[in-house]
């Protein structure tokens, strides 16, 4: 991959605002930093991230109910952490 620094600040910086917008899911999200930042496949990414292939498939599909600290540990290596957003309202 030769994607620049500033090219890969844009991207994730990107996907966390579709993630705080709701306009994209976690699953979706992981795969995205996972493939398009890293370039790495799931088993090198989990290892990097010290989670179980086995968690890092079940994030990336939506499935099961994910503890925060694996949650965290898949957006730590982007500066990214799970948080508290305020919920948007239509003021309609």
């Amino acid at each position: 991959m030769s994607m620049t620094v500033a090219e890969r600040t844009v991207l994730i910086e990107s996907i966390q605002e579709a993630l705080a917008q709701g306009t994209l899911e976690i699953s979706d999200a992981v795969r995205r930093l996972r493939v398009e930042v890293t370039g790495l496949h799931q088993t090198q990414f989990a290892k990097m991230c010290k989670i179980s292939v086995r968690t890092l498939v079940h994030i990336e599909h939506g499935e099961g109910n994910q503890t925060l600290k694996s949650l965290n540990a898949v957006f730590r290596p982007f500066g990214l952490e799970m948080g508290v957003v305020r919920i948007r309202r239509d003021l309609n």
